[in-house]
């Protein structure tokens, strides 16, 4: 057995070392008694900028971890360490084959669950591997020339490839620590086991990704890039085959399809194949950038240059419409990206790389949509997102440059110059023009608000660049209690494209829980 002590401070200042003999003091009892000692888990508290500190969660045992607790009934932090679950699969010794769609995180944890379960996996991905994807991204934010195969959002790695790449997730799930410790042995930092708000940087990712695609492949998982769920053939209210690219088909016993949020012509297949979808809630914004050194003096103080690059959450209800205004996927230390997928349609993200040491921060600031604002049609909000992309287009001139305007100017008129990471560059545009009125609306009232949060966030050294629609997939895939498409047997969604997930974290998490399910549909057919 092992003993959790949570809520330890330290010093920024004090050495870690210092964690046993604080754990001693408190439970009264001598540090030299406290064996196989780690930390569990590791946070900032800034709250109070004059004494910043270090919280910690520590693992150790004791020959006389009874008597601790029984000494230390009164501690409601101390506890008995939790018991990891068994997630093993039963290896399958039957043949029987699985269509993985999509290498964003859900289609590839699920592939390595399966696979190494003994499932026959065919992995598909309508971009390309990652090493030739990087280049093709690169090219277009230098040229603006973009291709629609090979983008920010479709490719090995999935959109989450391009982003700053946060594990984080309000998901409490038996198999997060095992994501972390496979991405970990994919040759992520180490230090994601322990962090309170992990990241890898789209430049460790890439690589992360690399490593993945090997173990895949050792497994015998055939992988297919370049390729492209078109169709699905249907016997009896069952899918049995897909048909890749308009042409191969491809028998399995279930499709696992995790196509990412923005995969458009997917959800038109579905919709023919009367697959059932529903209408979806997603948020809608701009970017905003501020130097990186002036939102570390906001959040950390006097001691800003002591501390890693700085992040920040923000919320305001907007009680005159009842819209939510939001943060959305702070990049710290990072740029700002146009992530455009489609020819004449503008998108913009943010990433960050490992070490966040770019000049600026960036930040979604996002106002909840929901399908009355479309008329309520299921594949209504792709076209809600695509006329507000095009005007983004438009008003940038062509060429994929990004409208822009000062924050200020934005909020009251007042002027200020506007300068962006984001290529190939920015334009300067009456940003109102590129939203619908009510997001305009609701920004200008919450950013105030967000100023009382964040004193000094209200600046002329700040820049809004729009627009931001990607937040979350506007469809999602209807499935049971059994993972199952409720309409389609054989068909599980799975991830953010299916609307089941938001971020790298909890599509992992859902790509396991398909696999799990996948699985005990096939055992039960071997049985």
């Amino acid at each position: 057995m092992a003993l959790w002590l949570r809520g330890l401070n330290l010093d920024l200042t004090d050495s870690e070392s210092l964690l046993p003999d604080l754990v001693a003091r408190e439970l009264g009892t001598d540090a030299e008694s406290l064996k196989d000692f780690t930390i569990v888990r590791r946070s900032l508290d800034a709250r109070k900028k004059t004494r910043v500190r270090r919280v910690y969660t520590v693992e150790f045992t004791s020959a006389n971890e009874e008597l601790l607790l029984e000494k230390n009934r009164e501690n409601q932090r101390l506890e008995k360490a939790a018991t990891p679950a068994d997630t093993s699969l039963v290896k399958l010794t039957k043949g029987s084959r699985v269509l993985v769609v999509g290498m964003g995180p859900a289609g590839l944890f699920a592939a390595k669950r399966l696979a190494e379960a003994g499932v026959e996996v065919t992995l598909i991905e309508r971009g390309r591997p990652v090493e030739q994807r990087v280049k093709d991204v690169e090219k277009f934010w230098l040229t603006g020339e973009l291709d629609t195969i090979s983008n920010v959002q479709f490719g090995e790695g999935g959109a989450g490839t391009f982003s700053d790449g946060k594990l984080t997730t309000r998901l409490k799930h038996p198999l997060r620590a095992s994501v972390l410790e496979t991405l970990v042995s994919f040759g992520a930092p180490k230090n994601i086991l322990i962090e309170a708000h992990p990241h890898v940087g789209t430049d460790r990712l890439r690589k992360v990704v690399l490593a993945f695609r090997h173990y895949l492949s050792g497994l015998g998982v055939e992988l297919k890039f370049e390729t492209c769920l078109t169709n699905l053939e249907i016997h009896q209210g069952r899918v049995v085959a897909g048909v890749l690219n308009d042409s191969d088909r491809l028998p399995c016993d279930a499709v696992v399809l995790a196509p990412g949020h923005s995969a458009r012509d997917t959800y038109a297949m579905l919709e023919r194949n009367g697959v059932q979808l529903d209408a979806k809630s997603f948020a809608l914004g701009v970017r905003v950038e501020h130097p990186a050194e002036l939102i570390n003096r906001i959040q950390y103080g006097t001691v800003a240059a002591e501390l890693p690059t700085a992040d920040y959450a923000l919320r305001y209800n907007d009680t005159e419409t009842g819209r939510g205004v939001y943060s959305f996927c702070m990049c710290p230390g990072g740029e700002v990206i146009n992530a455009a997928s489609e020819a004449g349609m503008l998108v913009v993200n943010g990433m960050s790389r490992a070490l966040r040491a770019s000049e600026f921060s960036n930040s979604a600031l996002v106002v909840s949509v929901n399908p009355d604002d479309w008329g309520g049609s299921r594949l209504g909000g792709i076209g809600f997102q695509q006329h507000w992309e095009r005007q983004a287009f438009a008003a940038g001139g062509g060429g994929f440059m990004a409208p822009a305007q000062n924050l200020m100017t934005f909020l009251n008129g007042s002027q200020g110059p506007v300068m962006s990471t984001c290529r190939p560059g920015v334009v300067e545009v009456d940003l109102p023009q590129v939203l619908p009125d009510f997001v305009t609306e609701c920004l200008r009232r919450a950013l105030p608000h967000f100023n009382r949060q964040m004193r000094g966030f209200l600046t002329a050294e700040a820049v809004l660049i729009g627009v931001e629609t990607r937040t979350s997939a506007p469809v999602r895939i209807t499935r049971n209690d059994q993972g199952e498409s409720v309409s389609h047997k054989g068909l599980f969604p799975a991830g953010e494209g299916a609307g089941y997930a938001g971020g790298i974290m909890s599509a992992a998490l859902d790509g396991l829980r398909a696999a799990e399910q996948v699985h005990s549909k096939v055992f039960r057919s071997c049985l």
